[in-house]
């Protein structure tokens, strides 16, 4: 174990000089690498067995046999790295999740002149997803992995492997493809602070607040991530008509301002409150603005509005 770990930063410099990061890798002699699989391994013992049954009993059917099957197997390396070799293997690029969701990676396999069969990809080899691509064609597939905090989620290197013909041999790649998706805080339910209009006195001015336990009744909109599970309409769900949300009166009259420092909680907790009533401003198309320690977003609406505050909230304390 110590010695492997002496080994792995070694392996992983050398891994980005000979396969450097790129959005776009053509498979060739230099990134390919082939070696006996599980199968492979007994299959070769066996033909070893084989030999030394034939030397003993001096046996020419023993020896034409071991001798067959030997060439069927140096033969095998050629067509496996064959079936690797000349594959084009490109990024489509990810969308931003939440927290507890599965980011989505889009790949394209392109081939040139010839076909590839049973090519296998995914970020561990327990893991991994077989697809064939037609000579001159390409096949996309979606790679899907956990998102287990805010940030940056970098899968790492991709496994690419291909056992055809024989499945004793497998050659094997590792591609940096300089992937990367942004995970935005999971959206948690609450109140919006009476403050958030800007001033204590805002209900003496007509101000409203948006949120459980508003009677200001407006309507049904659909279901958006991080709402109240309370809010549900469930008998519009029971007659088919999918997952409704009751809709409450925004806040009006005045800006409405997400304020880090007046919602209480940890920071991932005000972070996921501050996710929650971004999503919810922008599906009403109320115009707000963030404020976090060291940032200031101006009150705006719409999707630039949405995003750009999704994307402060996921990197806010993280670093560059």
């Amino acid at each position: 174990m110590i010695f492997a770990a002496k080994l792995k930063p070694r392996w992983n410099r050398w891994l980005v000089k000979r396969i450097p990061p790129a959005a776009s890798v053509l498979l060739n002699q230099r990134r390919i690498f082939i070696i006996p699989s599980r199968t492979g391994a007994a299959f070769a013992v066996v033909l070893l067995l084989m030999l030394l049954a034939a030397i003993n009993y001096q046996n020419s059917l023993a020896y034409s046999l071991t001798f067959l099957l030997t060439s069927l197997f140096i033969v095998a390396i050629l067509h496996t790295y064959r079936n690797l070799a000349g594959l084009t293997v490109k990024a489509l690029g990810a969308n931003a999740v939440f927290v507890g969701e599965h980011g989505c990676f889009r790949l394209q396999l392109l081939s040139g002149n010839r076909g590839h069969q049973a090519i296998a990809l995914g970020w561990t080899a327990s893991d991994l997803q077989v697809l064939d691509v037609a000579a001159l064609g390409g096949s996309d597939c979606e790679l899907r992995l956990l998102a287990t905090q805010r940030g940056w989620l970098r899968p790492g290197r991709l496994r690419v492997e291909s056992r055809f013909p024989l499945g004793v041999l497998v050659s094997w790649s590792w591609l940096d493809l300089d992937q990367a998706l942004l995970v935005y805080p999971r959206p948690i339910a609450a109140d919006l602070p009476a403050h958030a209009g800007g001033g204590a006195d805002e209900e003496e001015d007509g101000v409203r607040i948006r949120g459980q336990g508003s009677d200001d009744f407006q309507g049904l909109r659909s279901y958006q991530p991080g709402d109240s599970k309370k809010r549900l309409h469930w008998k519009a769900y029971s007659r088919g008509q999918g997952l409704l949300v009751k809709d409450f009166a925004a806040l009006a009259g005045r800006d409405i301002w997400l304020d880090f420092n007046q919602l209480g909680g940890d920071l991932e907790t005000r972070l996921s409150q501050l996710c929650h009533w971004v999503l919810q401003l922008s599906a009403s198309q109320q115009p707000f603005g963030l404020r976090l320690p060291g940032l200031e977003l101006p009150v705006a609406t719409g999707a630039a509005q949405r995003d750009a505050c999704l994307r402060a909230l996921a990197l806010f304390g993280l670093a560059p």
